[in-house]
Parts: C-alpha cells; sequence; structure tokens
C-alpha cells in the first residue's frame, strides 16, 4: 500500500474564498468517488493559523505503484490538478505502509 500525501499552499494575494479556488477544492473532493485505483481519500481546507501551516491538503491510499500512476494518470485527477496550478505550489511524499 502506498500513502500519497500532497499539501497545497495558496500563491500570494489568493483566498479560499475565491471562485477558481473554490472551484479547485470541489474537483479534488471528487476524485474519491471517480478513480477506481482509491482505497482511501480526503482532503480539505487547513484549520490553523499558523505561519509554516499548508492551506490544503490531500491524503490517499492506493494498493501499489501502479495504481498510484493510474490515479495520477487519471483525466480527472489531471484536470483537478490543473485548476491548482493556476494559484497554488504544493509537496507531495509518497509512503509505503
Amino acid at each position: 500500500m502506498i500513502r500519497h500525501l500532497v499539501l497545497f499552499k495558496l500563491d500570494e494575494g489568493v483566498t479560499k474564498d475565491e471562485e477558481r479556488v473554490r472551484a479547485g477544492a470541489e474537483a479534488f473532493a471528487g476524485l474519491g468517488a471517480l478513480i477506481p485505483e482509491l482505497r482511501e481519500w480526503e482532503c480539505g481546507w487547513n484549520t490553523t493559523e499558523r505561519d509554516i501551516a499548508y492551506d490544503y491538503a490531500i491524503n490517499s491510499l492506493v494498493e501499489d505503484r501502479e495504481s498510484l500512476q493510474a490515479y495520477l494518470t487519471h483525466p480527472a485527477h489531471q484536470a483537478a490538478a490543473s485548476q491548482w496550478r493556476e494559484f497554488a505550489t504544493w509537496v507531495i511524499a509518497d509512503i509505503e505502509v
């Protein structure tokens, strides 16, 4: 099993209340039901007000590297990620569990 973690930081001056950001969050929220390789899917906004905190997070679980690749290349994931490229940066970690 592979735990796929992603932390997003909104670009300077961008807020989560903007329409494009809300649309991006909605796109990610729906991926769990669209991509069969996802065994677990959680995403949401950070709830703390700390300078070192990221703004949005994804926590997911897939069976193996092939499943991770299928998720990453799935058209729905590609579409959602392309929205976020317009207003955020992110870091990832894929850990075997």
